[in-house]
């Protein structure tokens, strides 16, 4: 039995109930209290609490409503968890939590997840950096209602022509077109659009940059999607080129003499 003096922060991963981590599932079904992004979690989820267990939807919740909710709880001795969607380290709101349970004297324990990130890569079945093509990963969102850092301007990140992953974003789709073309992006450069990754209503666009904004308004998507972007998703890489040098015969490493 895990302890019941703290807020265990777990990911609920993307959307397929499955893919919550043993860890989380085990605290989800031992939880008194449960909170959960009831906009986002897939609501099978909930059919796995235990009997008796309260199930506190939080969408149409204020921060300092939840949290008070919270330090109730804990200090009745609840097993509380505040399950989020995907990971609780990215675009999750955890961390304004965890600044206002320290204030009121509650330890907290963040269990991991699965990101839309990474469910949505697993879906198109890419690699997010290839040997000698990109190296780097940038996790960001265009800059909408909520400002963002003038450094982190998505042209200004989109200069380096890494594999972006974009949060929050595909509502402003025309706005990203035109930010990773000032940034000097070719029109064919590959983007994928997965709204809803591991869900049942999942869907798959596979586009450029020049063709994305017409085929998001016809699919009608303008929520709930990850936008990946990159050379990465080119359909045909030089599979001799690209490979890395881990199991390349020709390299030697502290497990393998090269030939």
């Amino acid at each position: 039995m895990m302890k019941e003096n703290k807020v265990y922060f777990v990911g609920a991963g993307p959307g397929d109930p499955d893919l919550i981590t043993v860890k989380g599932l085990k605290l989800l079904q031992q939880a008194d209290v449960i909170l959960y992004t009831d906009s986002l979690i897939h609501p099978s989820l909930l059919d796995r609490v235990k009997k008796g267990a309260k199930t506190i939807k939080t969408a149409g919740l204020t921060l300092e409503q939840q949290i008070e909710m919270i330090v109730e709880e804990v200090q009745k001795g609840s097993l509380v968890v505040r399950l989020h969607t995907g990971d609780p380290s990215i675009f999750s709101t955890t961390s304004e939590q965890m600044r206002r349970l320290q204030r009121e004297g509650i330890d907290y324990e963040i269990i991991p997840g699965v990101s839309s990130v990474f469910a949505a890569a697993a879906q198109i079945k890419a690699e997010l950096t290839i040997p000698e093509l990109t190296q780097t990963l940038i996790i960001t969102r265009i800059e909408g209602r909520t400002p963002v850092p003038e450094k982190e301007k998505l042209r200004e990140l989109a200069r380096h022509h890494s594999t972006l992953a974009l949060f929050l974003s595909s509502s402003f789709i025309e706005k990203v077109v035109e930010e990773l073309r000032f940034a000097g992006w070719a029109e064919d450069t590959p983007i994928v659009v997965v709204y809803r990754a591991t869900w049942e209503d999942q869907k798959m666009i596979q586009s450029t940059l020049a063709k994305v904004v017409e085929e998001l308004k016809k699919e009608n998507i303008h929520s709930h999607a990850m936008i990946l972007a990159g050379n990465v998703f080119q359909n045909h890489l030089d599979i001799d080129k690209n490979r890395s040098k881990l199991y390349d015969g020709r390299f030697s490493h502290g497990y393998r003499k090269g030939e």
